[in-house]
């Protein structure tokens, strides 16, 4: 049996990883999560995904650590998680009535083995013209200053969602095709 450790304390990826039946721990991931400067998105998301699973990996042993970074961005502009409400107003007024991509990078580090793997996952997201009543409320309805583009997919924030190209876990933040991918490959 393995020891599988979630760089993560989000409780979607909690609620995703617990899926596929594998026990595992979580021990949440200090790393700070600021782009450097004119790093492209699927660059940056790919190497904070590396940064919280070697960070983790630095503080536990023998185990295979499971970290992961989702972005949303907007004409190549990451929105992340907003500062403040005006901040998430900002930012679904902009993804209103338009189409964007969410970026999820997975890594894999495993101990055992000394090897780590990593991945890429994105989708394309179409949102309905929302007015400003709408995002109001839908920003009194939900916390969106845990999620990145100020919106869940999978709470109400769905109803203004008419269709997604790719895969909808990658859109909650673990695409569970790529993370059981990369788990089978580093567990077999």
């Amino acid at each position: 049996m393995v020891n599988l450790v979630l760089a993560s304390q989000s409780p979607r990826r909690k609620e995703l990883l617990s899926i596929l039946g594998i026990p595992f721990s979580v021990v949440p991931s200090s790393i700070g999560e600021a782009p450097a400067a004119e790093e492209k998105p699927e660059e940056f998301v790919v190497r904070l995904a590396r940064e919280k699973g070697v960070e983790v990996a630095s503080r536990v042993s023998h185990s295979v650590i499971l970290s992961a970074d989702t972005v949303v961005t907007l004409d190549g502009e990451i929105l992340g998680k907003p500062a403040d409400e005006q901040d998430a107003v900002r930012m679904l007024r902009k993804l209103s009535g338009r189409d964007h991509w969410v970026y999820t990078a997975v890594c894999v580090v495993n101990q055992l083995k000394q090897e780590t793997l990593e991945g890429m996952d994105r989708t394309r997201v179409w949102f309905n013209p929302l007015h400003e009543v709408q995002i109001l409320d839908y920003i009194r309805r939900e916390n969106v200053l845990d999620k990145a583009g100020a919106y869940a997919i999978q709470g109400y924030a769905g109803i203004y969602i008419p269709k997604i190209e790719g895969n909808y876990f990658n859109v909650m933040g673990l695409p569970l095709p790529l993370v059981h991918e990369l788990l089978c490959r580093t567990l077999s």
